[in-house]
């Protein structure tokens, strides 16, 4: 079965320096996973308000439209391999907030540290995409979609698997150190990669050269419906996936740290596989259809439905949650590939960049309402009411940009 899985290693094999930038990422994504643990636990231990645990997920979102503007713009100035670094040292100098927030008790530290990191993600974006659309062939996108998603799940997959082990066992400020030095391995990961990096084809423009500007008026049907793709996805997601410690704190309220971090590896385990079921010859025909896009977010919300109701049952909400996140991956793969396949070379970076940054305003959006709601009809009535609307309105805007 040609799966994503085998187009990722067939380009591996064949693009030293795409080794080397996968190594890069998941070396960061080890040491961002080991903070996230870190955040999370301490929010949790110093018993924070569920509204502020609900917010927190827009301290980590909203940042990254800031960050994807300012990729969008370094990407037609430097090499993209130029702004990986820069993105990757500016990560290792934010590790002073973590710091700063376990010498001050701070909650304050926490978030900018949340913050930090959103506005990182979304300026290395534009900066990854464009590597793929200018290093791989047409044929091996669809191994970009895979790498992405593994970047993205590996995360909190590795750091979160590590550091729920640990956590109770050492200090955070080890674990922090162990995040520090995955980012001094990153940067060397990508020195090397900028070293053998070597493009099948010449660019659409020279750098320095602005590309031409996306207009929403002359994209297409199915560039629209691309653009969109990640969007619609934050919209029903971002509810779930900002109530998850409060939904942990009101199933476990003893053990609310406990319960949280596993269902975030469980989380992570879903989004890492979701993708991987999937056979690249699938992705351009999902790419354009309604009936995959709104059964993977219905199963999502069913999945997250019912956690609430498993009170003491840690295993099976977990299970539950991995499910939720194998279907929402599935929409991040077709949406990611969406983006490479559509959009030309010269736009690229500006296509994933708007991708990212409607994707942060969605997310920030629904997590807004998300809270407000929360406050008057607790976590479990604002994630059926905002989650169901969101699901509807996406149904609405794939119907009217279907291909």
């Amino acid at each position: 079965m040609n799966t994503l899985l085998h187009a990722l290693f067939g380009a591996l094999r064949h693009h030293r320096w795409l080794r080397w930038l996968s190594c890069a990422f998941i070396f960061t994504s080890l040491g961002n996973g080991l903070t996230q643990v870190v955040f999370l636990g301490l929010l949790l231990d110093w018993n924070t308000s569920g509204s502020l645990l609900t917010l927190a997920w827009l301290f980590a979102t909203l940042p990254g439209f800031a960050g994807s503007l300012l990729g969008e713009k370094l990407c037609q100035r430097f090499s993209p391999f130029a702004v990986l670094i820069v993105a990757e040292v500016a990560g290792l100098l934010a590790l002073l907030f973590p710091l700063a927030a376990l010498h001050f008790h701070s909650v304050s530290a926490l978030l900018m540290v949340q913050s930090m990191e959103a506005l990182l993600g979304g300026m290395s974006w534009p900066a990854l995409t464009l590597l793929f659309k200018r290093g791989l062939t047409q044929a091996e996108l669809p191994a970009a979609t895979c790498l992405e998603n593994i970047i993205f799940a590996s995360q909190v997959l590795l750091g979160t698997g590590v550091g729920v082990m640990l956590y109770q066992e050492v200090s955070p400020g080890v674990l922090l150190a162990f995040d520090a030095a995955s980012f001094a391995g990153s940067l060397l990961m990508l020195r090397l990669a900028g070293g053998a990096f070597a493009a099948p084809h010449g660019d659409a423009f020279a750098e320095g050269t602005p590309p031409p500007a996306l207009r929403w008026r002359t994209l297409k049907p199915a560039q629209k419906r691309a653009l969109l793709m990640l969007p619609a996805l934050a919209a029903v997601g971002a509810p779930a996936m900002s109530l998850l410690p409060a939904l942990a704190q009101q199933i476990s309220p003893s053990d609310a740290t406990g319960l949280a971090l596993p269902l975030l590896f469980a989380r992570s385990m879903g989004q890492l596989c979701g993708p991987l079921l999937l056979k690249k010859e699938q992705l351009p025909r999902y790419a354009s259809q309604n009936r995959i896009l709104l059964s993977c977010l219905s199963i999502f919300l069913l999945a997250y439905g019912v956690v609430p109701f498993l009170t003491g049952l840690q295993t099976l909400a977990s299970g539950m949650i991995f499910i939720a996140h194998v279907a929402s991956n599935i929409v991040f793969a077709v949406g990611t590939f969406g983006i490479l396949h559509h959009f030309q070379t010269a736009s690229i970076a500006e296509a994933s960049g708007k991708a990212w940054r409607w994707q942060m305003i969605s997310g920030a959006c629904f997590t807004c309402i998300t809270a407000l709601v929360a406050a008057r009809l607790g976590a479990t009535g604002a994630f059926y009411t905002v989650s169901g609307c969101a699901l509807v309105l996406v149904a609405i805007l794939a119907l009217r940009y279907q291909k």
